[in-house]
């Protein structure tokens, strides 16, 4: 799929079973500063990446920015849910109908589908009740409940709110780019999995801009609200047992996080200006945490409490049925080839 650059160091997780290596994903990763300046990298730091859901804190920023979150009052824990890929708990559900009630939106004109939660528990509680999931319930409809805020503020029609011809994601477009460091006509344009627009820029932009968020929030304004939420209310930005809120519940403020579909992620050091990007060449979502708290650790992000509280999500075990462990997850670093 892709070359690294030359003098980039290769990276792959590596699955094995006993001593035998199964599997072998591979892994391309940025560390970057607020000027976009690569501090570290693996793999093709240049590499086409989809951005997905890693996009919602900057697709949140206009919300802010424009100043519909003030109008309608929403709340630090209403703002993290947009920037969030939330699991479908029952706190996540009544926050994403709070935002609606708030804008006089009525729940009906979410765009996003329904699909069955995140979290095996909750798709299990809500199968067994014999209810279908709903669209309140998708793991995007704090952002989809963001974007019709917006729509209301700016009293846009609120029906379309998800087509890319729409003044809504016109907005969030050109709010995008400029984080990326790109032109919006040249940022590619491609349809995420919850019906809006998401984007793709090369892996490098995506480092940048995580860099220039956690920058600019240790300044007032529309960045250090979304930051401050999410690292304040990081149960909103995921929830039980996922990577994101329990990397931000234990640095306390210190780095946001945020996992985008098909194993890309991005985090950020507030108080150092550090972006990190990051994509699972295959796509395999197991590979994602192991291989971003690696790069986190290599780069002198992580502190020595996540590291010893994440250290299940590091290096994962495998198990069989009977609970027996038969393997591990495991970074390995190849030199400059």
């Amino acid at each position: 799929m892709s070359q690294s650059t030359v003098g980039d160091p290769r990276l792959e997780v590596q699955v094995f079973r006993g001593r035998l290596v199964e599997s072998t994903h591979r892994v391309h990763a940025v560390v970057a500063d607020r000027t976009g300046r690569v501090v570290a990298a693996w793999g093709d730091r240049r590499l086409a990446t989809v951005v997905r859901s890693a996009a919602k804190p900057f697709q949140a920023l206009p919300l802010i920015a424009d100043g519909a979150a003030k109008h309608f009052g929403l709340s630090e824990e209403e703002i993290a849910l947009c920037s969030g890929s939330h699991n479908s708990e029952e706190v996540h559900v009544e926050m994403a109908r709070s935002i609606l009630a708030k804008a006089g939106v009525a729940e009906e004109l979410l765009a996003c589908g329904a699909h069955p939660p995140l979290l095996a528990e909750r798709r299990d509680a809500l199968a067994a009740a014999g209810k279908a999931p709903t669209a309140v319930m998708s793991n995007c409809s704090g952002k989809h409940a963001g974007m019709l805020a917006l729509a209301a503020f700016h009293g846009w029609p609120p029906r379309g709110y998800e087509r890319r011809e729409h003044p809504v994601q016109k907005r969030i477009g050109s709010e995008v780019s400029r984080w990326m460091g790109t032109d919006a006509g040249e940022m590619a344009w491609e349809t995420d999995g919850c019906g809006v627009p998401t984007f793709g820029v090369p892996l490098v932009n995506l480092a940048g801009a995580a860099a220039r968020l956690a920058g600019a929030a240790a300044r007032d304004g529309a960045p250090r609200r979304i930051v401050r939420a999410m690292t304040r209310f990081p149960f909103m930005v995921a929830g039980s047992g996922r990577l994101c809120t329990r990397l931000m519940e234990v640095e306390d403020g210190r780095v946001f996080s945020k996992v985008g579909a098909e194993a890309v992620h991005v985090a950020g050091d507030v108080d150092r200006g550090l972006g990190v990007a990051l994509k699972v060449e295959d796509g395999a979502r197991r590979a994602a945490d192991p291989a971003l708290l690696w790069v986190m650790r290599r780069a002198g992000i992580l502190s020595a409490a996540a590291e010893r509280s994440l250290r299940d999500n590091a290096r994962p075990v495998r198990r069989n049925t009977l609970g027996e462990e038969v393997g591990r997850l495991v970074v390995v670093e190849f030199p400059c080839s």
